[in-house]
């Protein structure tokens, strides 16, 4: 690994990125949007406090998901990443690269969506500090899983068709419409082995309770792990050539 060329990738991805306008905006403004429509639909405090902690925990995984596996998407059609493999870069220079540049937008996206939720009246029994960085593991899970499925698309469009196999599924099974046990048996039994569904659970423990428990620490496990075998997968997709 060569710190170096990890770091020019990171920089040169930023770099790319703050000039185009929609994905930033696609970042920043859209969660910030629909969390302040939610507020005032409901126009109930006790309703926003119970919804909100879930989609704190789903906004980040939808929108890094999207962004990164598009952005990584159109490296691969254009011939950069090809270009980039023919040089004497390892693998995991490459892909720490992209991790960090967008884990660095992770960060930032998930301080203003959290502050905006903050100020529309989400009250936060545990730690704050812990809540924002359980929104950033899982916008860093949603990165990971992005950077994997773009191998398997040819198009941006087939990249949003991701979205309904491996995104929608997760947020139907996690808890945010239905409480996870009210479900059937087998539903449940998946529900507990997607990682969309722990990072639901910590965000709503983090902001009910103060307490540490052995389910919250369980739950950061699982979405560190997840996060960690996509990148592992993300990885193993990387080729010198494209075919």
């Amino acid at each position: 690994m060569n710190p170096a060329i990890t770091r020019a990738t990171a920089l040169r991805l930023l770099t790319q990125l703050r000039h185009d306008h929609r994905t930033v905006a696609l970042l920043f403004g859209v969660p910030v949007l629909l969390m302040v429509l939610l507020r005032y639909v409901f126009n109930e405090t006790l309703v926003f406090n119970h919804i909100a902690p879930s989609l704190l925990g789903i906004f980040p995984f939808t929108v890094m998901f999207l962004v990164t596996s598009v952005a990584t998407l159109r490296e691969r059609t254009t011939g950069t990443l090809e270009r980039l493999m023919t040089m004497p870069m390892a693998k995991l220079d490459l892909l720490l690269g992209y991790a960090i540049a967008f884990g660095l937008l992770a960060v930032v996206q998930v301080v203003v969506v959290v502050a905006v939720t903050l100020w529309l009246g989400l009250s936060i029994a545990g730690s704050l500090s812990l809540l924002l960085a359980i929104a950033v593991l899982d916008a860093l899970l949603g990165t990971a899983l992005g950077l994997f499925v773009s191998a398997f698309a040819r198009t941006e469009f087939q990249v949003v068709q991701f979205m309904p196999a491996i995104v929608m599924p997760q947020i139907l099974l996690s808890g945010l419409f239905v409480p996870r046990e009210e479900m059937a048996r087998p539903l449940e039994w998946l529900s507990d082995v997607l990682p969309l569904s722990h990072a639901v659970d910590a965000t709503n423990d983090v902001t009910r309770s103060a307490e540490f428990t052995g389910a919250l620490a369980r739950d950061l496990l699982v979405i560190t792990g997840a996060a960690a075998l996509a990148l592992v997968l993300g990885a193993a997709t990387l080729r010198r050539r494209t075919r």
